[in-house]
């Protein structure tokens, strides 16, 4: 669902995936997956951040066996700088992390026209109005009083749907991709907006059009019983 958020807010601001920084706050489950997927869209400068600080190569042996995975695609330039420090000149700004974590100055520090997903829950790492008032061209958050709630229910009963139709043998990052796209075709490019970037749960078209999608992808990989 980030995947697919991102793809339409770089739309309107008009970057390129493999063009843009991104800084990423949180290396757990979420955000690994996060990267994993950004990946594989072909983004190419990530810097992502936990507890400790920055992730880098130079530090591989400290980590554990998800982190080391993470910091062979992350950082190309084995960067140190702190957190705050990393918003400068960035384009995107993900967190999954915790509340609060970014102020008005971070987001202004940002390139132009930034893009911001703070998904902390239940409290974003900054909130929509507060990220917006800093000047962030494209907000989304795991709220759902807010607009571009980001949310993994965009993506699951499809996806698995698709699976189970496909007889799937496993879930590869072609389905997972697939999936990402499909919900994002779902917004227009006449409904596209910075407060629309990503289709409403309740839209009756998602959970067919990503199980279709991931299907083919399903076949088209060779994960498909026959």
């Amino acid at each position: 669902v980030v995947a697919a958020g991102l793809m339409n807010a770089l739309k309107l601001v008009d970057k390129r995936l493999d063009q843009i920084r991104v800084v990423l706050s949180g290396a757990g489950a979420a955000g690994s997956a996060i990267v994993f997927m950004l990946h594989a869209l072909g983004v190419k400068d990530m810097l992502v951040f936990d507890a400790q600080g920055i992730l880098t190569l130079d530090d591989v042996p400290q980590y554990d066996f998800l982190k080391q995975e993470l910091a062979h695609i992350v950082n190309p330039k084995r960067e140190r700088m702190s957190f705050k420090e990393a918003f400068r000149g960035a384009d995107v700004f993900i967190g999954v992390s915790v509340a609060n974590l970014v102020d008005a100055t971070m987001i202004q520090a940002m390139n132009r026209d930034p893009i911001v997903f703070a998904m902390a829950n239940p409290e974003p790492e900054i909130t929509y109005n507060a990220a917006k008032a800093a000047g962030a061209r494209v907000v989304g958050t795991g709220r759902s009083d807010a607009p571009n709630q980001i949310n993994n229910i965009l993506a699951f009963p499809g996806l698995f749907r698709g699976a189970l139709d496909g007889r799937a043998t496993t879930i590869n990052t072609a389905m997972k991709l697939a999936a990402a796209h499909a919900i994002a075709a779902l917004v227009s490019n006449t409904e596209l907006h910075e407060d629309t970037i990503i289709p409403s749960a309740f839209d009756e078209r998602l959970v067919s059009a990503v199980a279709h999608a991931v299907q083919q992808a399903a076949q088209a990989t060779g994960v498909a019983k026959r």
